[in-house]
């Protein structure tokens, strides 16, 4: 028996970045997201053979340790009332590990797909739990669309589905394929625990949120760009003021910041936002992708440039 399960990357506009002490990767701030049709994991889960002694899992075709996915294998196990051990093979159509949200898609693909293989029939809720354990972002890729997650929440809600604002485009500038060397898992803790500005960060959070997720409900681009701009860099200030500074940035990443500001003063609304590694996303409307990816190359000649519309509802079919 086999089945494959795919999820969208979920893009945090307004940021998660910290975890209370209580609870498995449960928030201290609200976040905001948009599902990328562009990013998407792809998982298929199969029986493993006869006697296997454990679970196996690669990523890309690379063996990976099951120690981090074996908690959330075997709860769904045990729900479905089977000691079937799998096989676990995971592709993304994105670079993983490098700041592109690969584990909100990954750990919601891998959920999606053992509620199928072990027969659990979990609701959205009840998968949007089961893949927050696995990875906090990754409670809101088991939707499509806008998904919203509040504070201490312990599961993510679509606010909107993928056709509340289809000319909303984000451009996805990679700069490097490179894992990165600190987790997002570490750093969140590191900035929790060592910068002064991180009580300030969780205090603000909540009417950033408000004012994007109000820019959202009225499909205000110019709002939420503002909004998403300004989360992305009060998250930023909890890293570099952590102790020692916690640092993702690349030279080129800060040339696109400067870039999109100069595209703004031109009159081409697009603004940028970051997440835990160096890649910059750059948030437009379809009619502006050409305009905005024709600057590029000025600022960063030799990025890569992934396009996506909004993601759709996750996928699961036989193996």
């Amino acid at each position: 028996m086999s089945v494959v399960a795919s999820a969208s990357a979920s893009l945090a506009l307004v940021k998660y970045w910290g975890k209370l002490r209580t609870g498995v990767n449960l928030p201290a701030t609200p976040s905001l997201a948009i599902s990328l049709d562009g990013l998407r994991t792809t998982t298929r889960i199969a029986s493993e053979t006869e006697g296997a002694a454990g679970d196996t899992v690669r990523i890309n075709g690379t063996a990976c340790p099951a120690q981090r996915f074996e908690p959330m294998i075997d709860r769904f196990r045990r729900r479905g009332g089977s000691t079937s051990r799998v096989t676990v093979e995971s592709t993304n159509t994105f670079p993983t590990a490098a700041g592109l949200a690969s584990s909100s898609s990954g750990f919601a693909a891998l959920a999606i797909g053992l509620d199928a293989f072990y027969g659990t029939h979990l609701s959205r809720h009840e998968l949007s739990r089961e893949a927050r354990q696995g990875s906090g972002s990754a409670c809101r890729s088991v939707y499509g669309g806008f998904t919203a997650w509040e504070t201490a929440a312990d599961h993510a809600e679509q606010i909107h589905t993928a056709d509340h604002w289809p000319q909303l485009r984000l451009l996805i500038v990679v700069l490097t394929r490179t894992a990165k060397p600190v987790s997002s898992r570490e750093g969140m803790n590191a900035t929790a625990g060592t910068s002064p500005v991180y009580r300030s960060w969780c205090r603000e959070s909540q009417g950033i949120y408000e004012r994007a997720r109000t820019a959202l409900d009225r499909r205000d681009l110019q709002a939420l760009g503002t909004a998403m701009r300004e989360s992305y860099l009060f998250m930023f200030s909890t890293m570099f003021t952590s102790r020692p500074p916690l640092i993702y940035w690349l030279p080129e990443s800060l040339a696109l910041i400067r870039e999109a500001e100069d595209m703004r003063r031109d009159g081409i609304p697009v603004w940028e936002t970051m997440d835990a590694g160096p890649q910059v996303k750059l948030l437009t409307t379809h009619d502006q992708v050409e305009a905005v990816r024709s600057r590029i190359p000025s600022a960063v000649p030799q990025a890569s440039v992934l396009v996506s519309s909004v993601g759709g509802e996750p996928e699961v079919r036989d193996g």
